[in-house]
């Protein structure tokens, strides 16, 4: 389960860049949005650009409201069914049969509803899945990251964390985060990587995430080389 602080973090991008490390490693990988919304005419989609990155071999929306608000929300604006917690498990379910990996990406923040009563947390829990927790790295990010591994270690999910947009030039408030941010850091990507083709993105993914992610990222070198 790829999660995330909020909205806006980079849940995107690091998602293809895990699909992409782990196809490097020569993994089938299955990535799965279970809601889309507030994508206008001519826009990408997050499979969209999970696609045009890292090309795993099956990708899938199940369901796609137009108003850009909380999955729930906007089922509700639109005068469309929610997403059923049970509808989502059984498309996961059904991807691990023939997958090495599956990544399901969720909206927004990890407790979002993304339909009537449930949220990526419940999703995570009911299949059994660890939690990549995409974060930012600047201001706000250790309050905002604490209180989501909580939520997920109230409901026995395992969690690391990725951050998803690691600047070009940080500033000090970027290096003390990398000593103060809670949780075991398995990766940071760089910022505008998703405007990378997807030949350069595919050969810098490991080097952006860890060995459980796939990669060789080592947070302790990195966290030296941004002091």
């Amino acid at each position: 389960m790829v999660t995330g602080t909020d909205t806006g973090v980079g849940k995107t991008v690091v998602t293809a860049a895990i699909a992409a490390a782990a196809i490097a490693a020569g993994m089938r990988v299955a990535v799965i949005k279970p809601a889309q919304t507030g994508v206008a005419t001519g826009e990408e989609s997050d499979v969209d650009v999970v696609v045009r990155l890292a090309n795993p071999g099956t990708v899938g929306t199940l369901a796609t409201y137009p108003d850009p608000l909380a999955p729930l929300a906007a089922a509700r604006t639109s005068d469309r069914a929610p997403l059923r917690l049970r509808d989502v498990l059984g498309a996961v379910r059904v991807a691990v049969r023939t997958h090495d990996l599956v990544l399901v990406e969720g909206a927004g923040g990890l407790l979002v509803p993304l339909g009537d009563g449930w949220d990526a947390a419940d999703l995570a829990r009911n299949l059994e899945a660890s939690a990549v927790v995409v974060a930012r790295p600047g201001l706000g990010t250790l309050n905002h990251t604490a209180l989501t591994l909580e939520a997920l270690e109230r409901r026995s999910v395992p969690a690391r964390v990725v951050i998803g947009s690691w600047p070009t030039t940080p500033e000090l408030v970027h290096q003390t985060n990398l000593f103060d941010l809670p949780g075991e850091l398995v990766g940071a990507v760089p910022e505008g990587v998703g405007g990378w083709s997807r030949d350069a993105f595919r050969m810098g993914a490991p080097r952006w995430l860890s060995p459980l992610l796939y990669g060789t990222f080592d947070a302790a070198g990195f966290r030296e080389a941004g002091r």
